[in-house]
């Protein structure tokens, strides 16, 4: 085995053992919290190189269920955070991932579908879901394991933004974890992987929750696709359930639609873009 050079897999190799133990014995679903994964060099120039909110390759997703921005280009990533991702979809991390998650011949996605760069700003949220459960592209390919790394220099508990990870029903909120830098959650994905940042972040303006975030699939002969599927929470009023369940079937129409017609996020969003400014224009 090849020791990887920003990420600290010989260390995290230490007692595999027992933390698959751990992970596939967590609640509400398999899942394990590790910290220090990078080293520390590696972390400072991720911190440092992460783009601020003025780069021209955010791309938002502003709706009813969330209001976050992505970048699912690595081409367009400081060397220090692509290089990060290449180690990420490794195949020595990937071997690390199947031995500790329990599932085989694991696909690393390097077209970021769903993945890449993450933040989110003050008052941004990202309600309770359970993922997309295949690749959009390749069809055959279903989600199993997802990774979180958390980005932050710094994160204080009264900013919000811990991720909730909630029962099957969506009637418990069973676990939360903190986005503390340089920490990395990994879980299964399923129909029923519920978890979220519903509550607005609460952040000083010029921070953000900062995350690389990365799917791994398996190749099955004919994977169940469903959309990614929000829930409310016990506690949240008649108008915001109904409101939270019509835009995920919105987003589900508009899922089906982009497949069928083979078009991109990136071609829907300047399709999208274009129509809001000839909205602006007639108003």
């Amino acid at each position: 085995m090849t020791d990887l050079q920003l990420v600290d897999l010989a260390r995290l190799r230490t007692g595999l053992d027992v933390a698959a133990k751990e992970y596939a014995a967590a609640e509400p679903f398999p899942h394990l919290v590790l910290d220090d994964v990078l080293l520390p060099a590696a972390f400072r120039s991720a911190v440092a190189d992460f783009p601020g909110t003025d780069d021209e390759f955010w791309k938002g997703y502003l709706h009813v269920n969330e209001t976050k921005y992505c970048n699912v280009h690595p081409d367009t990533w400081a060397p220090s955070l692509r290089e990060i991702a290449r180690e990420l979809t490794s195949p020595d991390f990937v071997r690390y991932l199947e031995e500790l998650t329990g599932i085989a011949d694991l696909i690393p996605d390097w077209s970021m579908d769903g993945g890449g760069l993450h933040q989110t700003l003050r008052g941004g949220h990202l309600n309770i879901h359970a993922d997309f459960t295949t690749h959009h592209v390749h069809e055959t390919w279903a989600r199993r394991v997802n990774i979180l790394l958390y980005l932050n220099e710094e994160w204080h508990d009264e900013w919000g933004g811990r991720l909730e990870l909630w029962d099957k029903d969506v009637r418990e909120c069973r676990a939360s974890v903190t986005p503390r830098g340089n920490r990395m959650l990994v879980f299964t994905t399923s129909f029923d992987s519920f978890h979220g940042h519903p509550d607005g972040l609460t952040c000083p303006p010029g921070e953000a929750r900062r995350s690389l975030a990365l799917y791994y699939f398996t190749e099955e002969v004919a994977p169940v696709r469903r959309a990614t599927h929000y829930r409310a929470r016990p506690e949240e009023s008649a108008v915001r359930r109904a409101a939270i369940a019509a835009d995920r079937v919105l987003l589900d129409v508009y899922d089906r639609v982009k497949r069928r017609l083979g078009i991109t996020d990136d071609a829907a969003h300047r399709v999208l873009h274009r129509l809001d400014r000839l909205r602006g224009r007639g108003r």
